[in-house]
């Protein structure tokens, strides 16, 4: 009799646990779809690699849905043999962090801006010169030429891959003190910069004081007054709601931001042909997709801006024209360590863009 019991316990456990089926969604399917936490099916059979795909950037910003048709590409273009993960929100770390981690083969992708990759190769800062780009036409033809697309053959050397360019912007200058117009408004601010030499003394020359931290720590120092503003692109501005934290914004458009689509370079070596095609095609076809969308938010995201009670400041070109004066001794500091080649290849390729 004991046996007995002891058998229908155990049937009756069974089916509970079938019936629970072993912890799956209601649609059948385990976890989500891969938005956020990584957590996704492939497109179809048994996948051979996975891309854990990470950035700081929030959910809603054109940089992770330009990340969302990357995954969609490649899984159906693999036919599911290549998953891919994707991260927002800083949840791998911050643009730096995650680098190294590409570099050490613990992460497969992440799109950093350019200031940050100058800490691996130098040669990136080149973009951080304050007012290269007249507008995004000529910043769209530069990057696209000789000079830029070798910028990304140097990042080899450092265990990276840069398969494409991306836009994060032209950044532009929030504070919670007063509005910025001239060049004078910029005196004490304390500004957060990326952990970048090239930003920090151009503030510097500006008359600011100017305080690298990651992305990750920003809202939380804006909101304890360890600075008083910041720099980015509007949509980052919007959508990370430094708006709640932040009371003036300028059109200082003080540096056009990339962003580049980075890949391990021990990951990507272990594709074959055809998949490295695959992902490198992908890269270029989201970052494309990506561009659309930003221009489109960054436009939108300024009347939003105004919406939520931000001071709008339009900057004269008279009075951004001292602002391009007062930066220009710190442009030739750095032409060396930049590498004059560079420095001189991108400026040319900015006139030749100008003069087209």
């Amino acid at each position: 009799m004991k046996k007995l019991f002891s058998f229908l316990a155990v049937a009756l456990l069974a089916l509970v646990l079938v019936a629970c089926g072993g912890g799956s969604s209601e649609n059948g399917e385990s976890g989500n779809n891969g938005e956020g936490n990584g957590e996704n099916e492939s497109a179809s059979g048994e996948a051979e690699h996975t891309i854990r795909a990470g950035i700081g950037l929030n959910k809603d910003h054109p940089q992770y849905k330009g990340l969302l048709k990357f995954k969609e590409i490649v899984e159906e273009e693999t036919d599911g043999a290549i998953k891919v993960e994707t991260y927002h929100s800083g949840q791998l770390g911050d643009d730096r962090s995650m680098t190294e981690a590409l570099q050490l083969g613990n992460q497969e992708v992440t799109i950093p801006s350019t200031a940050p990759i100058a800490n691996f190769v130098p040669e990136f800062s080149v973009f951080d010169i304050p007012f290269l780009f007249p507008n995004e036409d000529v910043a769209d033809e530069v990057l696209q030429g000789d000079v830029a697309q070798g910028l990304l053959d140097k990042l080899e050397e450092e265990d990276l891959v840069g398969l494409a360019y991306w836009e994060n912007g032209f950044r532009n200058l929030t504070n919670s003190e007063r509005a910025v117009e001239t060049i004078d408004d910029f005196d004490g601010l304390k500004i957060r910069t990326m952990e970048n030499d090239l930003h920090l003394e151009a503030f510097k020359a500006l008359g600011a004081n100017p305080t690298p931290m990651a992305f990750t720590e920003l809202f939380t120092a804006m909101q304890q007054g360890t600075v008083d503003g910041q720099e980015n692109p509007y949509a980052t501005i919007y959508l990370e709601n430094f708006y709640e934290v932040q009371d003036y914004v300028s059109n200082t458009n003080h540096v056009y931001s990339p962003f580049v689509f980075l890949m391990s370079k021990q990951f990507y070596d272990g594709l074959n042909d055809e998949q490295k095609q695959i992902v490198s095609d992908a890269a270029k076809e989201a970052g494309q997709h990506q561009i659309e969308l930003n221009r489109e938010a960054n436009a939108k995201y300024l009347e939003d801006l105004q919406e939520e009670g931000m001071e709008y400041t339009e900057i004269t070109p008279e009075n951004r024209q001292e602002m391009v004066d007062a930066v220009q001794p710190v442009i030739e500091d750095f032409k060396e360590q930049i590498g004059p080649e560079t420095v001189d290849g991108i400026m040319q390729a900015v006139e030749d863009a100008q003069s087209e």
